[in-house]
């Protein structure tokens, strides 16, 4: 299995011990619990993980305009809060804040798009282009063959279906594997024990911000991935999203398959033995001897 497509570049290798994290909102708010049993599982690997100083939303939505300038202010910001600390990489949990902050770091690679941010911020030092926005997902996969090794409850009797949703695999530029055939995710759960179920609408859109205005939208939308995932066998959908997380949640038609919806990282803490595995699920794993 192609782990590394050749359109995106190398997980991490080096393993750095300490890591500079942006939160960004949803993760001090609704998903406090991905942020909570992350940062414990990142904790018992080794890693010393702290907070960006200083961090402002990133965002959310990347502007689609080429010449919307200040929409890339805030995402900026944050890469130039990074590079005030010496950081090389900014580590995310959401696959939204990751989006948006590493097409703005690809955007500003244009040398003029670049000189006509840093003139917008001039109560900042200016950005140097020098900060690798890195995902979980990312940094997971660089541990694939250290993983196991540090898994503590078994999780192979857990079919677990990775939902991928847009943010982490378009545009092709910034994804985190093959747009339409990914592998990632599906690669850490193997590490971590369980058993990867792959379905065909695990890198359709949820939905998304419809939710809002479309509710209803969203609901066929969820229904389908949910049905989908059950279709294949999946017992729990696994992701990385906390807008696709509360849609497949919350936004559930009634009659669709009733499928647990949780955070890669929860997944990674229950396999550590650092946060306890649900008890709705509990029965499927076991404690390795």
């Amino acid at each position: 299995m192609n782990r590394t497509p050749a359109h995106h570049p190398s997980p991490i290798t080096h393993y750095p011990s300490r890591l500079l994290y942006f939160p960004g909102c949803a993760l001090k708010d609704q998903a406090r619990g991905y942020e909570e049993a992350t940062l414990a599982a990142l904790a018992a690997l080794g890693y010393e993980v702290r907070e960006l100083p200083r961090w402002n939303c990133c965002g959310t939505v990347y502007a689609l305009a080429q010449d919307d300038l200040m929409r890339h202010v805030g995402p900026l910001r944050n890469l130039i809060r990074a590079q005030e600390q010496g950081a090389e990489e900014l580590l995310t949990l959401c696959a939204m804040c990751y989006h948006t902050l590493s097409r703005t770091a690809r955007f500003v690679q244009n040398p003029e798009n670049l000189r006509r941010l840093n003139a917008f911020m001039d109560e900042e030092e200016d950005y140097r282009g020098s900060v690798r926005v890195l995902h979980l997902v990312q940094l997971l996969a660089g541990l694939a063959e250290r993983l196991p090794r540090a898994v503590k409850v078994d999780l192979a009797g857990l079919r677990a279906g990775a939902y991928y949703g847009c943010t982490l695999l378009r545009p092709r530029d910034v994804a985190v594997d093959h747009p339409e055939r990914p592998e990632v995710m599906e690669a850490v759960l193997a590490a971590l024990g369980a058993e990867p179920v792959c379905f065909p609408e695990r890198v359709e859109c949820c939905g998304a911000y419809l939710t809002v205005t479309e509710p209803e939208a969203v609901r066929l939308r969820a229904g389908a991935i949910l049905l989908s995932a059950a279709q294949n066998g999946a017992e729990v959908l696994v992701t990385a999203c906390p807008l696709c997380h509360f849609n497949l949640r919350e936004r559930r038609p009634l009659g669709a398959p009733k499928l647990p919806v949780v955070y890669l990282g929860e997944v990674l803490a229950w396999a550590l033995g650092v946060k306890p595995v649900p008890e709705a699920l509990a029965p499927r794993v076991g404690v390795r001897g």
